[in-house]
């Protein structure tokens, strides 16, 4: 078991795609291997750089593969964004975004609204980037434009892919590349690699991060940020990242195994 290996061990932070599902589909019999995550002991909490949905349906999906998940278990990154920009404009404000309508719905909680003429208003506070599955000409042309003109641009996550039962569709990272390469301008990102949703997740985990692993199937991404969080840090190969790219993780990750199940019983690791 996962105890034998590391038994400072007390609490997982679990990426989503790739890791419990592609898409729709389960990646092993996760009933299952959540009750081994219980019988060892361990604590958990979902960090998943995925901005298209909102907690609400994140906990919707998770209860569809007969996982029973509360609310707070979940972190996501426009939830990060969400807190960064808080932190960054307390009173809120107008803001453009190219995203999903979960994304929209999850920053009017943090008091931030999507202006849908935003050209003619001289107050904006920042564009907003994320994946958009109705992305048009029309937004990264408006999106450059404002950025342009000095408006703040800000990313929820720099995925260029993510996994389905199809293969690697375009992610949030495409779409975020295409209006800096439209704007010449630079996004400021939040998701991982960035540490800020691992230091949200060990607050509510009330754990440390020697304590506590960053589990994930991107390296890039879950493992780099991870270890700029200073957690242990687990790559599962049911995802996005493969052996094949092992000669590029620099530092590597503690422990690397074909899935989550396999992972937590240290078999083919």
């Amino acid at each position: 078991m996962i105890l034998d290996k590391f038994p400072q061990l007390k609490a997982l932070i679990l990426d989503l795609d790739g890791v419990l599902w592609k898409d729709t589909s389960p990646i092993g019999d996760l009933p299952k291997i959540f009750s081994l995550i219980n019988k060892i002991g361990l604590k958990y909490i979902f960090a998943t750089n995925n901005a298209t949905k909102s907690i609400d349906e994140y906990v919707l999906k998770l209860n569809s593969f007969r996982l029973n998940v509360k609310a707070d278990q979940i972190i996501s990154s426009s939830i990060a964004l969400g807190i960064y920009l808080s932190r960054k404009y307390p009173d809120g404000g107008k803001v453009y975004i190219v995203g999903q309508p979960s994304l929209i719905r999850t920053l009017n909680e943090f008091g931030f609204h999507h202006e849908e003429d935003p050209l003619q208003r001289s107050d904006l506070l920042a564009v907003i980037a994320s994946l958009d599955y109705s992305l048009t000409y029309e937004k990264i042309k408006v999106a450059s434009l404002l950025i342009q003109n000095g408006t703040c641009f800000y990313g929820t996550n720099s995925d260029v892919t993510y996994p389905t039962p199809q293969g690697l569709w375009p992610g949030s990272g495409t779409i975020i590349s295409a209006i800096e390469t439209a704007s010449q301008s630079k996004a400021v990102v939040v998701g991982k690699p960035e540490p800020i949703m691992y230091d949200i997740a060990m607050e509510r985990l009330s754990t440390l991060p020697e304590e506590t692993m960053a589990i994930g199937d991107r390296f890039e991404t879950d493992i780099v940020g991870g270890q700029a969080a200073n957690c242990l840090t687990g790559l599962v190969l049911s995802g996005v990242s493969s052996l094949k790219d092992s000669s590029k993780w620099i530092p590597k990750p503690n422990i690397v195994c074909s899935n989550l199940e396999e992972l937590l019983r240290c078999r083919t690791c």
